[in-house]
């Protein structure tokens, strides 16, 4: 398949995503602390840290889960500041960036098969296409073909699930697709599989990701460029190679030999993350 720019107009090369100065305090917990960042069109940005880090709700402040107290996010050059007003705009935002979580048992309905799981997308979404067709297209994309439209979710592996749940994401023809610990519940050969899976979908669509995760090694594998979370703040960005390669704060350095190698020694490792 060839190469596309994505399908709701972004320019190559241009932000598709752009996050300024979010802010969000729960009670006395400051979770997001003045955290900014930039996703070009068809790029691939991981965002890293540890449980409490922020990262999960700065995906959900994204995406239109959570709103922020103070920032602003736009897609596409369009704010998606304040709750949406009507049905049309929540649809159209809903458009604009999918979100696939890190449980896709738990994100899909356990009663509802998987064909009748895409064709809802798509009648809510675009009421007068060819359900069937595009339905067809999206197993085929996400590698499951016509056998699994009829199954259910418990009757599926943790990886066919999980494809299911970028089906139904690809099905509204996103500019953006937020994927929070999206293979952290997998085996690992699985893992592996479903991130092929992601890099050859981005080549085909030109749609940008953000990558919520704890694992270095995914943010190796599949982001152009990496911010590092900590007690809510940006502490670290830049290309993912140099930052990895070449980590200048100490927080990532130390995500960065918290990763069990031969000689690793989890007692100096503890030490140090009481020191910072």
């Amino acid at each position: 398949m060839r190469r596309t720019a994505p399908a709701t107009g972004t320019p190559a090369g241009g932000t598709v995503l752009e996050a300024v100065g979010l802010c969000r305090t729960f009670g006395e917990v400051r979770a997001v602390d003045d955290v900014s960042f930039t996703l070009a069109a068809g790029g691939s940005l991981g965002i890293v840290g540890e449980s409490g880090s922020g990262k999960t709700t700065t995906a959900r402040i994204v995406v239109g889960l959570e709103q922020a107290d103070e920032g602003r996010v736009t897609v596409q050059g369009r704010a998606r500041t304040g709750r949406a007003r009507g049905r049309a705009e929540r649809l159209a935002r809903a458009r604009e960036v999918q979100m696939v979580f890190q449980d896709p048992y738990l994100s899909l309905d356990p009663r509802t098969s998987v064909e009748a799981v895409l064709r809802e997308t798509l009648r809510l979404h675009f009421p007068d296409a060819d359900h069937r067709r595009r339905t067809t297209e999206l197993l085929d994309q996400v590698g499951l073909g016509s056998r699994a439209a009829t199954a259910l979710p418990r009757q599926l592996s943790g990886g066919q699930r999980q494809r299911v749940a970028i089906a139904r994401a690809l099905a509204v023809e996103p500019a953006v697709m937020v994927l929070d610990e999206a293979v952290a519940a997998l085996d690992v050969s699985v893992q592996a599989q479903v991130l092929n899976l992601l890099a050859d979908i981005r080549e085909q669509t030109g749609i940008g990701y953000l990558f919520i995760t704890h694992d270095l090694g995914v943010v190796r594998c599949v982001t152009d460029d990496v911010i590092v979370m900590r007690h809510g703040r940006v502490v670290e960005a830049g290309p993912t190679t140099e930052v990895l390669a070449d980590p200048r704060h100490p927080y990532t350095r130390l995500l960065l030999e918290s990763v069990p190698r031969p000689g690793w020694d989890p007692d100096a490792i503890a030490a140090a993350r009481r020191a910072l």
